[in-house]
């Protein structure tokens, strides 16, 4: 679900949008395919709910929206984005803390 490069972390995203809140809902597959699964209260229309989910993970990692890049599954539910600016352990942390406190929007 996260690796570590050169730029930042990598996090694998599996997205289901149209829901009511955006929230993560848990972890999808397992070992090296898990990804986290986010719910996105916005329809998958326009990019709108790639939109919501960079702000929604800009919002859980701390970062700044334009630290956050999907950088492929553009129009498919599985995603992957690119954290610049933080570290695995700092990425790891987040992720854990918010399955135990969620985070809804």
């Amino acid at each position: 679900m996260l690796r570590a490069v050169k730029d930042g972390v990598t996090l694998a995203v599996r997205a289901q949008p149209g829901a009511k809140k955006t929230a993560i809902v848990g972890v999808y597959g397992e070992g090296s395919s898990a990804q986290l699964k986010i719910a996105v209260n916005a329809p998958p229309l326009e990019g709108r709910a790639n939109q919501r989910l960079i702000a929604f993970l800009a919002e859980l990692f701390a970062l700044p929206k334009s630290a956050i890049e999907l950088t492929s599954g553009a129009s498919s539910r599985s995603k992957v984005f690119l954290l610049r600016g933080t570290s695995l352990a700092q990425a790891e942390a987040a992720i854990i803390s918010a399955l135990a406190h969620p985070l809804t929007r």
